[in-house]
């Protein structure tokens, strides 16, 4: 029990205390001192932020399970031709049809507002979303334009409609994580697998983790604010108003209720002094003897050491993501990028010269790379060659010709690698 009590403290101790003041909901709105220098534009970032998101939230969601959808047919088909009846046990409906029934679901809930935040805290979504619901309730802080006042409005609608978006998601990880723990279950009565089954089972981890990362790839995007954002933020917490609305409405204060008239004399009333702790810690050791004082020492480093595996525990784990697997194969970061993230655009200017000074003729080429992962790349270029004319006394534009090339690089093994092309 102490460990768990000083654990508690410990954590309680993190949280940041935010200022108090009247609850602007009690308050004369018109009263609120108005915020020169907001950056109004802050409301078409976080709407155009937010939308581009949801799309690609959508689209990769959607691409997941059909892909999943498709290992899981592959599975079911080499299963049945094992043993069908085991087989129909595991699969009492077809896979694609479940996945489909899944992503109708995603839909659905994706329009649903959610009390929660996820299988973590996110401080900076909490802040911006508290801020958002500040600036609707009290649009005339930073201007009195309907039309501005609109996009507020709009801004924390999409933002709320992106976070309920994550949290459907995490629902359909949930599920995957629960599916695939099923067919691992089934998999292990088997006492010798043919590679085909293994294959296919291996096919279906490896997607079910990449949807997971992809997943808190978009959640820590939305947890990372720009400069614009950072600003507005310092800003409102200025306002004494603001820091008393968040105090009451934010995320975190949901889970830890304040009392009320905290931080003020009448909210300390009953709580105990420095010195009355102390007295009462000094009267513990001295009822222990002269052992009392290192028992105590003792206990308060196991307890920190403890909260040092939890913390490095939850670090390797994705920083309490949720339900991260340690993947049993070489991860490639770039399928978490889209098409025209992973596009790579270079550049190449060489010359040939006959003098010391003067060129003859310069190559300027331009090459479009795909990365394949983080080593391997393949791609596509264009040349084109001019000519100068033959020195200072006789310049002449003309036109040397044109050239294609195609290129590939490789990681072959450690720091060894290989290039070629064709042009």
């Amino acid at each position: 029990m102490k460990f768990s009590l000083i654990g508690l403290l410990a954590i309680l101790c993190a949280i940041p205390i935010v200022c108090r003041c009247q609850d602007p909901t009690d308050a004369n709105p018109g009263g609120l001192d108005k915020i020169a220098n907001f950056p109004t534009k802050l409301f078409n970032k976080i709407s155009g932020k937010t939308a581009e998101l949801q799309q690609q939230l959508n689209r990769q969601t959607a691409n997941y399970l059909r892909r999943m959808g498709r290992q899981e047919e592959k599975l079911k088909a080499r299963l049945y031709k094992e043993d069908s009846a085991k087989a129909a046990v595991l699969y009492p409906q077809d896979p694609k049809q479940q996945y489909a029934a899944m992503l109708q679901k995603f839909r659905q809930d994706s329009a649903r507002v959610f009390t929660s935040m996820g299988p973590e805290y996110l401080p900076r979504v909490d802040s911006l979303q508290g801020a958002l619901g500040f600036l609707t309730k009290n649009p005339g802080i930073v201007s009195a334009n309907p039309a501005l006042q609109a996009k507020m409005q709009s801004a924390l609608a999409q933002f709320q409609q992106l976070q309920a978006r994550l949290q459907a998601a995490d629902v359909i990880k949930q599920f995957i994580q629960n599916r695939k723990a099923q067919i691992q279950q089934y998999l292990s009565s088997y006492t010798h697998l043919p590679s085909g089954i293994t294959n296919a089972f291996q096919g279906y981890k490896t997607q079910a983790f990449y949807f997971a990362d992809q997943v808190r790839e978009y959640r820590a995007m939305l947890n990372d604010p720009d400069k614009m954002m950072q600003t507005a933020l310092v800003l409102l917490n200025k306002l004494p108003a603001f820091n008393s609305f968040m105090q009451k409405n934010s995320f975190l204060a949901g889970l830890f209720g304040v009392p009320a008239g905290y931080g003020t004399e009448q909210g300390m009333v009953g709580l105990q002094t420095r010195d009355q702790v102390m007295k009462m810690i000094r009267g513990q050791i001295g009822q222990g003897g002269s052992s009392g004082a290192s028992a105590i020492q003792q206990s308060l480093q196991t307890a920190q050491q403890d909260i040092s595996k939890i913390q490095n525990k939850l670090s390797s784990l994705g920083a309490g993501s949720g339900g991260m697997d340690m993947p049993d194969f070489q991860v490639n970061d770039q399928k978490k990028k889209t098409f025209l993230h992973r596009l790579e655009v270079g550049v190449n200017f060489q010359t040939a010269q006959t003098t010391n000074y003067y060129p003859t003729t310069s190559d300027l080429g331009l090459s479009l790379g795909y990365k394949l992962n983080q080593s391997n790349i393949i791609g596509i270029g264009a040349s084109y060659k001019i000519g100068w004319g033959n020195g200072f006394q006789h310049i002449a534009f003309s036109s040397q010709g044109v050239g294609l090339r195609s290129f590939i690089q490789i990681k072959v093994k450690k720091s060894w690698g290989a290039a070629g092309g064709f042009e």
